[in-house]
């Protein structure tokens, strides 16, 4: 018996944008598309009627806006939502509100909108539809202000004699990151060590990304710069399309920012970024891969413990996937597998034991 194919029902105010993607979707094996619908008023219809496992989302439509919209059906009828966005700075900074209120992920529209151009993201499109239909949803409604609830007390500072400025973070997410990454860096204290983030997310949202996170964290966020110097108490994003990588300038940590060949089909890759660290910071850094979909990342862990690093991984319960944390463990790249709402906990904890064993000896 041939298994369920995945029901994706698409909502966007463009006939030609509504066409093609049925045509990507519906050239794959394992998913069709149930229904497609020109405003989010037709949708709501359909979506009683047809009972799609995914829908794919435009930002900007007739009506009643895709934010609208999708704030309105995550407290009424939750379901899996890719958003379509268009590479704006309005659509850059509705597509991070809509992960904040629970989408899954979002694709970009090509900049033309024309069909050929469309028909290059046919494997972005349906490797994100695929991870939607598996997600485990994170329902923002029931916390108000977001899909991952801020801290009920922010984390002690580490206290100065513990930290070394050879210390430093670094984290790796994929679908589901964005609020997985938030809900580390808001429980971070001002006097942390530097933190290097790998997110995979395409050019011209990371920005958004950033400065969102900076208003919302006691320590300073900000795209990675190449050359600059990697601070403690700053955190460092990797630009949408570039690699982040680490090296050094003496003895200071500077951030390296590249467009080399993708790695594991991403730019940013997770990989290129722990393998850094394993080089340049070796025992002194601490590794962590949160939710996302396939593997980048896993063999990077690996060659960060193999180096001394401490590491990390985010549990399944509380992974929207648990696609890379779950191949870093079968690896055996990860010290300490944790819930997201203890993850930066864990993290401080380790960094106060280490800062206590080197202040003895």
């Amino acid at each position: 018996m041939n298994p369920r194919k995945i029901g994706v029902l698409c909502v966007d105010d463009s006939a030609l944008i509504r066409q093609v993607m049925s045509e990507i979707i519906n050239n794959e094996a394992d998913m069709n598309v149930v229904g497609t619908a020109a405003d989010p008023l037709a949708a709501r219809d359909l979506i009683k009627a047809l009972h799609p496992d995914v829908l794919t989302l435009d930002v900007e439509m007739p009506r009643m806006d895709g934010l609208e919209f999708l704030e309105k059906l995550m407290r009424l009828r939750p379901m899996p939502v890719v958003m379509v966005s268009s590479l704006t700075e309005r659509g850059s900074e509705i597509a991070m509100k809509a992960l904040e209120l629970g989408a899954v992920d979002f694709v970009t529209k090509p900049r033309l909108g024309m069909r050929d151009g469309l028909m290059l993201y046919a494997q972005e499109i349906t490797d994100k539809i695929r991870a939607a239909a598996g997600a485990r949803l994170r329902i923002a409604a029931a916390h108000g202000a977001g899909a991952v609830p801020p801290p009920a007390a922010p984390e002690p500072l580490l206290r100065q004699p513990l930290l070394s400025t050879e210390k430093l973070i670094v984290i790796g997410a994929s679908t589901g990151g964005t609020e997985a990454i938030r809900a580390v860096l808001q429980r971070l204290p001002p006097d942390c060590p530097a933190v290097l983030v790998a997110q995979h997310m395409p050019a011209g949202f990371t920005r958004s990304f950033a400065q969102r996170l900076n208003t919302l964290c006691r320590i300073s966020v900000k795209e990675a710069e190449h050359g600059e110097r990697v601070l403690p108490g700053h955190a460092y994003i990797a630009p949408g399309g570039y690699h982040l990588a680490l090296t050094r300038s003496g003895a200071n940590y500077v951030a390296q920012v590249n467009q080399e060949l993708a790695v594991n089909r991403h730019r940013p890759s997770i990989d290129v970024l722990f393998d850094s660290v394993a080089r340049h910071a070796g025992k002194n850094a601490i590794g962590l891969i949160l939710t996302g979909m396939g593997k980048d990342g896993a063999a990077g862990l690996l060659r960060m413990r193999q180096a001394g690093a401490h590491t990390f991984a985010q549990d399944e319960s509380s992974c929207v996937v648990f696609g890379m944390p779950r191949e870093a463990v079968l690896l055996g790249a990860v010290d300490e597998v944790l819930p997201l709402d203890e993850m930066a906990r864990g993290v401080l904890s380790h960094l106060r034991t280490f800062g206590e064993r080197a202040n003895r000896v």
